[in-house]
């Protein structure tokens, strides 16, 4: 602690604990000193009623042991756990100061001075808490509705099915009121100068997204970046709506920290979700995801390819305020894709005519997948870098049932699906590490995949990541977990010598 919040929690504390003290030795001696008389005070009265004692033990000596330990707190408060010690405590301070007052006021209808004086004290070192310390204030905020959320919140959701919490939480998010949203961006968002990047002319205040497949009705661009979002991606959308693949499309896998998706892109289609957004102002980046609609009629290469070029067109027509777009060409949950993918490289190159055809007016992103080779991988960039596009997403979810990540009595559960969270990190980094290695002068790269803390988005940083996204983290840890990343990210950057995020980019690697 720096030597001007001591000096100055110190002297109140010794003050408060003098104050206490002295009443704890009226209590017991039946006198007072120095203590006017009037209609309104009468200190002895009030020590000596029945009210000054909770169990046989004397308030005035309750508060005496609080101010010893807020002073134990103040001493060791260099450690992060006992300077929240100290808040915590100092809050208590003032909830056993309003019942002090409140009792006097109404109960024995008499103050005491001395009392007053103590009930003072705690309010000023209560309100010096905020002065001084602001910033851990909201850390303790944070922390505590993560554990709220761990320990209370996530076992009550995770008793409900997955799909109807998901449908669910995303409406009632939608609907929160601005009041609301304002508390939670002075909560969880902070200003910190080195997590803020300009990239492809886009300004990221901080470096950590929502990935696409969770907000895929456009409901919550104007939520979400009131919990420390840097941007997020809508979608995916497709051409044609598509209502999801038979049940179940979410399922929970705890033990491996995944989740079963087989939505198979459920969404409303272009037209549609395009009336939900055009009227938005956005507060930060937000990004189109456009893939293949998942449909029968879409039975040849040239009918897919069209469908992706007509959504894109859509899209730059209707002059949307979006950053940039996702070309999703890696879901593996499409079930009428007829055999026909776009891993094949003159299946891709067809599509990447065609939507260099179409020049969207904005940055394009290629979600890539995450269950090829590191060689058959190469040949894609290679492919790509003859093209418009501007990155690449690393990756999609994981494929492999048997993947070691994965705990196999839960992966039985399922038929169908694949696996988001935990079991796709290692590849994930692998293909990150490998596209940086071999194009980092020629694509920026998004991580996406099994980022729970600051210490799984810093390995995708590091292997050359330049922002990050998560879905799974977030709902196995909590909302508050973007702002703890943000938070800790920044505290790293600066404790190890870097001025900003953009400096660790790839420090794995070179």
């Amino acid at each position: 602690m720096q030597k001007v919040p001591f000096i100055v929690f110190g002297i109140f504390i010794l003050l408060g604990l003098s104050d206490s003290v002295f009443l704890t030795w009226e209590h017991y001696t039946l006198t007072s000193i120095g203590c006017p008389i009037s209609p309104w005070i009468n200190c002895l009265a009030v020590t000596s009623s029945k009210y000054s004692e909770i169990f046989g033990i004397p308030l005035a000596l309750l508060g005496s042991i609080y101010y010893v330990f807020l002073f134990f707190f103040l001493t060791k408060s260099k450690e992060k756990m006992f300077k929240h010690f100290f808040l915590i405590t100092s809050s208590f301070g003032v909830l056993f100061s309003i019942y002090l007052i409140y009792v006097q006021a109404f109960a024995i209808g008499l103050f005491c001075l001395y009392c007053l004086i103590s009930s003072v004290i705690s309010f000023l070192i209560f309100g010096l808490t905020f002065y001084f310390f602001g910033s851990e204030w909201k850390t303790l905020v944070v922390d505590s509705f993560g554990y709220s959320y761990g320990y209370i919140i996530k076992p009550i959701l995770f008793l409900i099915d997955a799909e109807v919490v998901h449908t669910n939480m995303v409406k009632f998010a939608e609907m929160l009121p601005k009041s609301l949203l304002k508390l939670f961006k002075f909560i969880f968002v902070n200003n910190y100068t080195n997590l803020k990047q300009n990239i492809l002319g886009i300004n990221f205040k901080t470096p950590i997204g929502l990935a696409a497949g969770f907000d895929y009705e456009a409901r919550l661009t104007q939520t979400l970046p009131s919990i420390g979002f840097g941007f997020q991606t809508v979608g995916t959308i497709t051409n044609m709506a598509y209502g999801g693949n038979p049940g179940p499309m979410l399922g929970r896998l705890p033990k491996s920290k995944s989740l079963l998706v087989n939505k198979g892109f459920k969404n409303l289609g272009i037209v549609e979700t395009l009336s939900r957004l055009v009227d938005k102002r956005f507060v930060y980046p937000v990004g189109i995801s456009i893939g293949r609609t998942n449909s029968v009629t879409l039975n040849t290469i040239g009918k897919s390819i069209n469908d992706i070029a007509t959504a894109f067109k859509i899209v730059k027509k209707s002059k949307l305020n979006n950053s940039f777009f996702e070309l999703n060409i890696s879901c593996p949950n499409i079930i009428h894709d007829l055999g026909i993918n776009f891993y094949e490289l003159t299946n891709l190159e067809k599509l990447l005519i065609a939507i260099d055809k179409v020049n969207p007016n904005k940055p394009v992103f290629i979600k890539m997948p995450i269950d090829q080779t590191d060689n058959h991988t190469i040949s894609m960039l290679k492919l790509i870098t003859r093209h418009k596009v501007k990155g690449v997403i690393f990756g999609n979810l994981q494929t492999n049932k048997k993947h070691r990540t994965l705990i196999q009595n839960e992966v039985n559960k399922y038929k169908m699906g694949k696996y988001s969270g935990k079991p796709t990190f290692e590849d994930s980094n692998r293909l990150i590490k490998l596209a940086y290695k071999n194009f980092k002068d020629r694509f920026i790269i998004i991580g996406c995949g099994g980022v729970f803390n600051a210490e799984d988005a810093w390995v995708k940083f590091t292997n050359g990541a330049s922002l990050v996204q998560l879905i799974t983290g977030m709902i196995f840890e909590g909302p508050q977990l973007i702002a703890q990343i943000n938070r800790d990210l920044s505290y790293k950057l600066s404790k190890e010598g870097y001025k900003n995020i953009a400096e660790i980019v790839g420090i794995n690697v070179n």
